[in-house]
């Protein structure tokens, strides 16, 4: 298990204990373990109990929200006041290259490094005060996934579930059903050890799914996976979803994320560049408007869709398929053309833009734009 997974399995167990004296104690021990309090001592606790315990005050009406998000390691600060928010049942991708800022913010959105300045709020619970509240409601999958190697699938999400409080019959219940979603259904007794790095992978958001989790934040949870264990995994994503649980996905795999993602966020060098649907980020990044796509059958229907207020352009592009260059969404209009016509509509969408081309395109012009100010000094 790694350091993150055990000082998060640490904090949990402090919930079941009874005392608030020794439980104060061991949430001393837990932050000056974790170094977050570098100079607390256990004689500390009750102040830090009280500190977690302070009335909580909601940032929004948003599942996630995080406001000025700052970490500095001494004179260098590799996040930069970023913020951004998740409504709830939304998918909010983190993109950028290593070194951006990614996991450092999922960190401190988890409470397991510590805030600069700035906040963060998970369901109304801030993670740095109130980290149990927040780990029992928050599923987190990290690029590399710890579990106990000598227990099998099941033992390791009962020894989660028992942490979490579950009853035994709600326990295994809950245990049947998310492996059977994560594929791991046949290998549920079989012990980690012998699993390769993709059934690992697959065991976190089993996890995630045993807890209910009403947020799920993934950290590259692709990474060594194969194709098709990337689509199952994908489709638990869209499963935590349709639960209307709050995902936070940071990945380098671009198409995937724009398969699932509802909005994307851009990180450069610690900062978020952009951020918006991926139509959005395209009229930002790549220029021109919407790409309207049209397939009807009718008379005259390109001289009819061109003269629809904001249409630019009219392209032909096979037998009863138009695409339109427009200034804004003119899906409405162009229908009311088609009908007005006397044709007959059968699909109106708007195309959108490749994710991986205005990532390439953007960071190519940041870089080129940094070549520029650095022949200039």
């Amino acid at each position: 298990m790694n350091v993150q997974h055990a000082v998060a399995s640490i904090e949990i167990n402090c919930a079941a204990l009874i005392q608030i004296n020794d439980a104060a104690k061991i949430a001393a021990e837990v932050e000056i373990r974790s170094g977050r309090t570098r100079n607390a001592r256990v004689e500390d606790g009750p102040a830090i109990m009280r500190r977690r315990l302070e009335v909580r005050t909601a940032m929004s009406d948003n599942v996630i929200e995080v406001q000025n998000l700052t970490k500095r390691y001494g004179q260098t600060t590799v996040v930069k006041g970023i913020s951004f928010s998740a409504g709830r049942g939304e998918i909010f991708g983190l993109l950028g290259p290593n070194g951006s800022g990614k996991t450092t913010t999922i960190l401190m959105m988890l409470g397991l490094t510590e805030i600069s300045d700035g906040q963060v709020r998970l369901l109304g619970y801030d993670p740095a005060r109130e980290p149990l509240a927040v780990k029992r409601r928050v599923g987190y999958l990290p690029d590399t996934v710890g579990f106990y190697d000598n227990l099998s699938a099941a033992d390791n999400l009962r020894y989660t579930a028992r942490l979490n409080g579950f009853t035994l019959a709600e326990r295994e219940d809950r245990i049947k059903s998310s492996l059977a979603q994560a594929g791991l259904a046949d290998v549920a007794d079989k012990r980690v050890s012998t699993f390769s790095h993709g059934m690992r992978q697959r065991l976190g958001p089993a996890e995630i799914l045993m807890k209910d989790a009403q947020v799920a934040l993934l950290d590259e949870p692709s990474a060594g996976l194969d194709p098709q264990a990337t689509i199952e995994l994908l489709e638990v994503i869209r499963d935590l979803r349709r639960k209307n649980a709050s995902v936070l996905l940071s990945s380098h795999m671009l198409e995937r994320v724009q398969s699932v993602c509802d909005r994307v966020a851009l990180f450069n060098k610690g900062s978020i560049a952009l951020t918006g649907t991926v139509p959005e980020l395209g009229r930002q990044v790549l220029g021109g408007g919407f790409h309207v796509v049209v397939e009807a059958e009718g008379q005259d229907l390109a001289k009819r869709l061109a003269t629809v207020p904001g249409v630019t352009a009219v392209e032909v592009t096979g037998t009863n398929h138009l695409r339109l260059l427009a200034e804004h969404d003119v899906r409405p209009d162009a229908a009311a053309a088609v009908v007005a016509a006397g044709g007959r509509l059968m699909n109106l969408s708007v195309e959108e833009p490749s994710l991986e081309a205005i990532y390439t395109r953007y960071f190519q012009h940041a870089a080129s734009q940094e070549k520029d100010r650095a022949m200039r000094r």
